[in-house]
């Protein structure tokens, strides 16, 4: 029964809507990670952005209450250029559509950043960058359909500001797409270069990666083997979750980072296992059925499709359940869901099951209180 942090020596952690949501930290941030420090866990901040460099990151963190050194940050500049650095001479010229953060990495593996195909690169590499343009798209546009190899260093379709979504990486990789007809290879989430980047920076061992997407975080854990956390402090809801495909599912699921200090048996999520704490979760002819039974009933009060008589003290808050981290009701509801979910999901894949709708998965969830997230600005 020992704790996350005993467990793993190293935590992977994403930052946008893990430690940080733009300018502020998520609620219980700080004083979770000091605490996961304390009891020996090594700390990574692994990030897709790779607009600043690792100093200008651990200062914004340090700002905001996490402590953090610049050689704790990990970002996908450092992975698309190690993977640069690795085919190409050192001294090599290298093709920047982006900003500081890829130039300061590209410097870091004996590479020149230079801004102009005429300036005579071997290779491009793209990152976000406010700064990205219709000029820079250009030369790198030049340089790609010229045949020079093309890293980008994600492509998230968008990045998180204070109004909102705004264009990503992913969106500007599209751009010269469009235009040569190409394609790049990624260095980030969730391709592996990213998490052996953080692994290496970290020597870690036995990583835990923590993240609050599906589909970059925990997709990225898998491929590189290594054991997942998912938070609800961002844009992955408890829906999503429920409906996640294989190469999408975490190993842990926790409602925010104070998780860590808790055991595995506390917030594991695997199909089949669908009797967590008083709740127990079954799908019949394709419909997600989620009960409740404590010790003071004597059956369950509610089939969890209806939207009444289905008891839950996870209810309403961030992510749509709320408390400590711990194995509360609404966690335990939703980690019985996923085990049934996934179990039948699993079975109608191989042809011996019905798959649970998703409309009877949202039925079920909000009948027992847990809700999807509200909107954010990211």
């Amino acid at each position: 029964m020992q704790p996350l942090t005993q467990t793993y020596d190293v935590a992977l952690l994403d930052l946008d809507g893990v430690v940080y949501v733009g300018a502020h930290a998520v609620p219980h941030a700080p004083d979770a990670l000091q605490l996961a420090r304390t009891a020996g866990m090594r700390l990574a901040f692994v990030t897709n952005n790779a607009s600043r460099p690792p100093e200008r990151v651990a200062a914004h963190l340090t700002e905001i209450g996490v402590e953090a050194r610049p050689d704790e940050v990990v970002t996908s500049a450092q992975a698309a250029a190690r993977l640069l650095a690795e085919q190409l001479p050192s001294g090599s010229k290298v093709l920047v559509v982006g900003g500081e953060g890829l130039e300061v990495a590209l410097r870091e593996q004996g590479l020149i950043p230079v801004s102009s195909a005429d300036d005579g690169p071997v290779a491009v590499v793209q990152g976000f960058s406010p700064q990205v343009g219709w000029p820079m798209l250009a030369e790198g546009t030049y340089a790609v359909a010229s045949g020079l190899p093309w890293v980008a260093t994600n492509t998230d379709p968008v990045v998180p500001t204070a109004r909102g979504r705004a264009p990503g990486n992913g969106t500007l990789v599209n751009a010269i797409r469009m235009a040569t007809g190409r394609e790049p290879v990624v260095a980030g989430k969730p391709e592996p270069p990213m998490h052996r980047e953080a692994m290496l920076r970290s020597r870690a061992e036995r990583p835990l990666v923590v993240g609050d997407r599906l589909d970059t975080d925990i997709e990225g854990a898998n491929a590189s083997g290594a054991d997942s956390l998912l938070v609800l402090t961002g844009v992955t809801d408890p829906i999503d979750l429920v409906l996640a495909p294989p190469r999408l599912r975490p190993t842990y699921v926790g409602l925010d980072l104070r998780a860590l200090r808790l055991p595995a048996e506390a917030l594991s999520v695997r199909a089949g296992e669908s009797k967590v704490g008083d709740w127990h979760a079954v799908v019949d002819g394709g419909t997600l059925r989620l009960t409740r039974v404590t010790a003071d009933e004597v059956r369950p009060r509610g089939d969890g499709v209806g939207g009444d008589g289905v008891s839950g003290d996870g209810a309403g808050g961030r992510g749509g359940v709320e408390g400590d981290g711990a194995g509360d009701g609404g966690l335990d509801a939703l980690r019985a869901a996923c085990g049934a979910v996934w179990a039948a999901a699993d079975a109608a894949e191989s042809g011996n099951g019905t798959a649970a709708e998703p409309a009877s998965v949202q039925a079920a969830l909000e009948a027992a209180r847990i809700t999807r997230a509200p909107a954010r600005p990211y």
